[in-house]
């Protein structure tokens, strides 16, 4: 199947004039590191373009500060240090209790202890989450177990996940169905066609621009998927979808800018996709 615009009509439900906060989902983000300060930013503010109500933000103290600087609408936990670390699990289990879905890795980085930090939050969390960026290289079926994971990786990631490199996108359908099978997961394989899988369904998506391959963009499609998910969206569905309104956006935003879109310019284009 191919993923078309009418995705939208089965993830957006009309609202009730009497909702309130929270009933359009909680996401939480985790993620960044001294370096990489500005990809959980970018992941929690393409959740609430995408239509989520509430997200907050648990990362390492430099990237917490940083990221509130960018927008009131973001809610920071300050993690103390300048990585994720074992001791950073309490405050993160305690957000999960008051969050609907989580996005996992992004600007992580892949320090030892962070890495096995990022295997224990993965495998003790309880909500549906989006597993990205660095917490891709900890996944394994012991981990992904009776959970339900979006894994969002590029083909170099989805090499380190797997073992495989698939090439033709005969090859690529193929493998994406049998390893999300295997994982008992959806998985996104990026590319210039979108491939993705809950190990039965195989659906493309062919939005998106070439000049999307500036940093960030895979965070702002995290984001998305993780914003679907915290609104009770189904993990296939949510990302099918996400990655339909992630490169469309990109498409409006490179019409306008060409090379010389950012990751950031999509962050508005995300509403009139959406809007």
């Amino acid at each position: 199947m191919e993923v078309t615009r009418n995705i939208l009509k089965e993830v957006y439900r009309k609202r009730d004039p009497e909702s309130h906060k929270g009933d359009f989902g909680r996401l939480l983000v985790v993620g960044g590191s001294m370096v990489y300060s500005g990809s959980p930013a970018l992941v929690a503010l393409a959740a609430y373009r995408s239509g989520v109500d509430l997200v907050r933000l648990a990362a390492p103290e430099r990237a917490a500060n940083i990221a509130a600087t960018f927008s009131p609408d973001l809610i920071t936990y300050p993690l103390k240090g300048d990585h994720l670390e074992k001791n950073h699990i309490k405050t993160v289990r305690e957000l999960e209790k008051i969050s609907d879905a989580a996005v996992i890795g992004n600007g992580a980085g892949r320090e030892k202890e962070t890495l096995e930090t990022l295997r224990d939050i993965i495998k003790g969390m309880k909500i549906p989450m989006v597993v990205d960026a660095d917490a891709l290289h900890v996944i394994d079926k012991k981990v992904t177990r009776n959970k339900l994971l979006i894994l969002t990786p590029h083909l170099g990631e989805f090499e380190v996940m797997t073992g495989e490199r698939p090439e033709t996108l005969s090859e690529k359908k193929e493998s994406v169905r049998r390893y999300a099978k295997d994982f008992g997961a959806v998985i996104l394989l990026k590319g210039s066609e979108d491939v993705i899988s809950d190990g039965e369904e195989i659906a493309l998506n062919r939005t998106g621009s070439p000049y999307m391959t500036k940093g960030g963009t895979g965070d702002i499609l995290a984001g998305i998927c993780g914003s679907l998910l915290a609104q009770g969206v189904e993990p296939f569905r949510a990302a099918c979808a996400a990655a339909w309104i992630s490169g469309k956006a990109g498409d409006l935003v490179a019409k306008e800018r060409g090379p010389s879109l950012m990751s950031s310019d999509m962050l508005d284009a995300i509403g009139r996709v959406v809007g």
